[in-house]
């Protein structure tokens, strides 16, 4: 190209100084602490721990919104910048961020599992006394009620499946040009997403047990609840690709924006997967049922 039309010499787009990431950490540490002090309110001493007793997880919200605005703000500059910088070169560099993000996220998984399975393959380990007392020497604990596992699980997971093959025609539909069947596709998925976001917190407020209830129910709450978040994300995702689709802005050759989104999508539905195989399923053993 000809630096004399004040157009770049190179395929690479070099980014503009930007607060978003800066401002994105502050948003996370604040959100982490909010979810520390939920858990742990005594953790910043006496006078933290009464303020925290009285907005109880209201304490997350100064954390959410930091982030939701950076996600706004920083989506929308990419966006203004995906029409005019990323070039091919550009998008196979987004790829392969996209692929390490979601190894991370995998890595990230594996210590939630890590946790359940310790837990419930050695609950009489004679090397920890302590968890052996607190489990009675078997899994699920004495004294635990798990949740059906055919129940309302079963329906999230044929959500969660049914909600893959609708991103998945989105996809082919955007790379074949069709805008319809797009929007389409892209409308039921997030509908989808949303019966499973309201499916999980109608058994989280009717679970039979709670987070501070021992190991069994601390795992599955961690495991299952940040898997949750991370489906309220996808979904957000998929929803700004729905208003970016309905505006026309996804092309055959450059939607890497809903590439993203639905990768991010695939990978929460197989996580789901071995959630329910292996925790709800697996994890239940002979426990009894809790009846509602």
């Amino acid at each position: 190209m000809n630096m004399a039309e004040g157009t770049p010499k190179h395929p690479y787009h070099l980014v503009d100084p930007s607060p978003w990431p800066a401002i994105g950490a502050i948003g996370a540490l604040m959100l982490a602490m909010g979810a520390a002090l939920g858990m742990h309110p005594d953790m910043l001493g006496k006078g933290v721990e009464s303020i925290v007793k009285v907005v109880q997880w209201w304490v997350v919200v100064p954390g959410f919104l930091v982030i939701f605005a950076v996600m706004w703000w920083w989506w929308r500059d990419v966006i203004v910048e995906s029409r005019t910088y990323h070039t091919a070169v550009v998008q196979l560099g987004l790829r392969y961020g996209m692929i390490l993000f979601i190894a991370s996220e995998i890595l990230f998984f594996a210590a939630f599992f890590w946790a359940f399975f310790d837990a419930s393959l050695y609950p009489n380990s004679p090397e920890m006394p302590v968890r052996a007392e607190a489990t009675g020497g078997v899994w699920p604990p004495k004294g635990i009620s798990i949740i059906a596992p055919f129940d309302l699980p079963l329906m999230n997971t044929l959500i969660l499946l049914l909600s893959g093959t609708t991103v998945t025609w989105a996809h082919h539909a955007i790379v074949e040009g069709n805008k319809r069947d797009a929007v389409r596709g892209l409308i039921l998925t997030v509908v989808l997403g949303v019966c499973f976001t309201s499916i999980q917190l109608y058994e989280y407020m009717h679970a039979p047990f709670g987070f501070r209830d021992g190991i069994y129910s601390s795992t599955f709450f961690m495991a299952t609840g940040f898997h949750g978040f991370h489906v309220f994300v996808g979904t957000t995702f998929l929803l700004v690709c729905l208003f970016r689709a309905m505006d026309g802005q996804f092309k055959p050759k450059q939607h890497f924006g809903f590439e993203a989104a639905a990768w991010y999508w695939h990978f929460v539905d197989v996580v789901w997967l071995f959630l329910f195989f292996c925790i709800y399923w697996w994890g239940a053993g002979k426990a009894p049922i809790a009846l509602h």
